[in-house]
């Protein structure tokens, strides 16, 4: 028996951390995804081998069935593969009770450092393959929102909320007629965005005012139709962040010269940033060292 699924990675627009407070926030699922796929196995152990974007082997472990012991390799990133399997099987105790061992292969085809969800596609791909509900298995091991989860299985860009601790989104119709001034810009590091999340658990309080203008930005920026106007947007949600966190806005540190507007998305501090300016804006970030750029057109799924 052979089965495959496969998942695509997101990047969050806006509500950046105001997402976990019940922000409506707009995730967009990009063209990068992780496959998985898995095989019968004579021996009675699962063999993975993860490959990354350039087809190297970067996780070749063995673990035994049923009680998923690490017999290969024991690292940091093994443990964290064992844990994801064992709250699988907590959650669906059904799952690798079998016979049989498993031969399972997971490739992606983007960087892992680039912070578009090696991690939520891993997850929901282990969700579809032990049958279970992939939200339970990622709040088993984090305290992320689950936008990642929904982005991941999703068509298009999405408008989604926190509700009573429970996902709520929408499709929405997310491609400005100014898309060709939108680029997604590479920070050249990856944010460890658990630990962003803890810092701003611990620090910002919950403020219905603020999440309400978030929300509000949000609808705005996927209503918008002016060039200017979302440019505005995204500077005031900036100057919003700036304020709560603490944090200079990323223009302000890095690019101040930048004849536009910059965003920073998801955990701030790494990964992606959204810039809005001119066509040439490539060649801009390119001179000051930051190779990986996106055009809205190349990272968005189903374009």
């Amino acid at each position: 028996m052979s089965l495959k699924f496969k998942s695509h990675g997101k990047l969050l627009i806006t509500g950046e951390y105001f997402i976990l407070k019940g922000a409506h926030s707009l995730c967009i699922p990009t063209k990068f995804f992780q496959t998985l796929k898995i095989e019968d196995l004579n021996e009675k152990n699962l063999v993975w081998k993860s490959f990354d974007h350039n087809n190297e082997l970067w996780i070749d472990t063995k673990f035994s069935i049923p009680d998923l012991e690490i017999l290969k390799s024991k690292n940091k990133e093994t443990i964290f593969l064992q844990n994801l399997l064992l709250n699988a099987k907590k959650i669906n105790r059904s799952f690798l009770k079998s016979n049989h061992g498993f031969k399972v292969e997971s490739k992606m085809n983007f960087d892992k450092n680039w912070g578009l969800g090696s991690s939520s596609t891993l997850i929901n791909n282990i969700s579809s393959w032990a049958k279970i509900n992939p939200y339970d298995l990622l709040w088993s091991i984090s305290t992320g929102s689950g936008y990642d989860i929904a982005s991941g299985q999703s068509e298009g860009p999405i408008l989604y909320k926190l509700e009573n601790k429970k996902p709520v989104y929408e499709l929405v119709n997310f491609k400005p007629m100014f898309h060709e001034q939108l680029f997604f810009v590479y920070m050249n590091k990856k944010q460890q965005t658990d630990k962003e999340i803890s810092y701003f658990n611990d620090n910002i309080k919950n403020d219905k005012n603020i999440i309400d203008t978030i929300s509000s930005i949000s609808q705005k920026l996927i209503d918008s139709e002016n060039f200017q106007s979302f440019k505005s947007l995204i500077l005031e949600h900036e100057k919003i962040l700036s304020t709560q966190l603490k944090k200079r806005m990323v223009k302000e540190i890095y690019f101040s010269d930048y004849p536009g507007e910059i965003k920073s998305l998801g955990a701030w501090g790494g990964d992606f940033i959204l810039a809005a300016g001119p066509i040439n804006t490539k060649k801009y970030f390119e001179e000051k060292g930051y190779k990986t750029i996106f055009s809205y057109k190349d990272m968005l799924k189903n374009t």
